[in-house]
């Protein structure tokens, strides 16, 4: 592979860090890693206690980042995000102070429980990278990156997030419940120290921005490009979606794709790397219509069957 392989093999350690805090969900920290690495945003949809919260601090840790959390309730205001000025009476102006979007990694808890209008203020800073506060605009950190997780719609308190919201984070997954061994040795080292305190930093914010650079750069051939977008345009066109994909989540998917290739060693992208990230990034996407719901198709099913329908070009890095 043409880059940096130092900069791959830190990459991969983190991935490698975070398992020691998270036990058996190396599929799913690889995936929230590489959206990272994409320079998205991820939306966890998953039960309060399965470890998001630790996933977070994991990663943070491992990269050195700056962390930051918003446990979102109905009461919170766009200003605890952007941040907001006071005035000083001694020295007569408005002094500046940040909000909690001001780090590297925030981690926006139950995002489903506030305000549209805090979260509309969340995610203009998600694609943006700045925010406005009394006509001046000041940058947040670099890198920025957003952990969002939502309860199960019609949990106690919740409100579902408009389409358009849901469209600007990049991937969307559940953590899931553990796997009986390792909820096991969870219940068995309970009481000693923190699995956080195995984590350790392999890699610099530098170094990730660097990554993010050389992920970019990762040829993606015209004819698995068109593959790509024949896949995002059939749910536009299926039986059981009232809503498919827009062009944002073909980008979305191209971006992914790129990170797949890169992280698995290779400077362009395959076929299989897009099928692999096509449900992360579409699942969350997709509308289902009443036909899909009287015949209990759930969105992974109806993707699963449009990657089976699609034929897939030969594998080649030239045009």
């Amino acid at each position: 592979m043409e880059g940096n392989s130092e900069l791959l093999n830190k990459a991969r350690q983190v991935t490698g860090q975070v398992s020691h805090a998270v036990l058996g969900k190396e599929r799913e920290i690889r995936e929230v890693f590489l959206t990272f690495l994409a320079g998205g945003h991820v939306l966890l949809n998953d039960i309060p206690g399965v470890g998001k919260t630790t996933l977070a601090l994991a990663l943070s840790k491992a990269m050195a980042l700056e962390f930051g959390r918003v446990q979102f309730t109905p009461d919170v205001m766009p200003s605890d995000l952007t941040g907001f000025s006071v005035f000083h009476r001694e020295d007569s102006q408005f002094v500046y102070h940040p909000g909690s979007v001001f780090c590297n990694l925030l981690l926006a808890d139950e995002i489903n429980r506030t305000s549209q209008k805090t979260q509309s203020a969340l995610l203009e800073v998600m694609q943006e990278g700045r925010v406005t506060v009394d006509g001046v605009t000041r940058e947040v950190p670099k890198p920025f990156l957003v952990i969002a997780t939502q309860n199960p719609s019609g949990s106690s308190g919740t409100q579902i997030l408009p389409d358009s919201q849901m469209d600007r984070f990049m991937t969307g997954l559940s953590i899931g419940y553990p796997a009986f061994d390792d909820e096991l040795e969870l219940v068995l080292t309970t009481g000693s120290d923190s699995r956080l305190d195995e984590v350790s930093c392999v890699m610099s914010q530098e170094e990730l921005i660097e990554a993010q650079h050389e992920v970019q750069d990762v040829f993606l051939k015209e004819t698995v490009a068109r593959y790509l977008v024949q896949l995002v345009r059939a749910t536009r066109e299926s039986q059981y979606l009232e809503l498919g994909a827009s062009p944002r989540a073909a980008i979305a998917l191209s971006s992914m794709a790129k990170a797949c290739a890169w992280f698995d060693g290779r400077n362009y992208v395959t076929p299989s790397d897009v099928a692999e990230q096509l449900p992360y990034v579409l699942s969350h996407r997709i509308r289902l219509n009443s036909a899909a719901k009287i015949e209990k198709r759930d969105p992974r099913k109806i993707l699963e069957d449009i990657l089976n329908a699609t034929a897939r070009p030969p594998i080649g890095i030239r045009r």
